[in-house]
């Protein structure tokens, strides 16, 4: 990885390493500064489920709203599920893997920089980077988010080398 937009760049950015692509469904895991065990994920709800996890331990980016829900005790403070292990005290959050490692890991199917920048609206706002191809976009929801690492998968899939990923010019 020597592209000139591979860089962590904020303390809550993370590789997205995908092993496995079927459709819009992906597998694989992601690499933090603060373990260095990756997360593994099975399906992208997991994936999102597990980077909204982190970001809650991290207390970063700072979630603008309260999360919704459909149970009826609305003053019930979020409690933060943790599908892996991590063994954090509150005050304890020291990066054991530094940037230099976590970049250094890729995905058979894609690798991707994640940096969430802000949670505004319930959802997320930042950038992307697909390693493969050096190329970084700004994201305005996990949606856009999700849509434009399925356009890169997708295309890397079609194996069309003069074909553009759809969001990625």
């Amino acid at each position: 990885m020597t592209g000139t937009q591979v860089y962590l760049g904020i303390k809550n950015g993370v590789v997205l390493c995908v092993e496995r692509y079927t459709g819009f469904d992906l597998e694989g895991e992601f690499y933090h500064g603060y373990s260095t065990e990756p997360v593994v994920f099975k399906t992208a709800g997991e994936l999102l489920t597990r980077l909204e996890n982190l970001f809650d331990l991290l207390n970063f980016p700072y979630a603008a709203m309260n999360p919704r829900g459909f149970s009826e005790e609305k003053s019930k403070v979020r409690t933060v599920e943790r599908p892996y292990s991590y063994n954090w005290k509150k005050e304890e959050k020291k990066r054991v893997m530094s940037d230099k490692d976590i970049l250094s890991k890729h995905g058979d199917e894609g690798t991707f920089i994640v940096r969430v920048q802000q949670r505004q609206n319930s959802s997320w706002q930042g950038r992307i980077t697909w390693v493969d191809k050096d190329k970084t976009v700004y994201f305005r929801s996990v949606w856009e988010m999700m849509k434009l690492i399925d356009s890169a998968l997708a295309s890397n899939e079609e194996d069309d080398a003069d074909k553009e990923s759809v969001g990625w010019d």
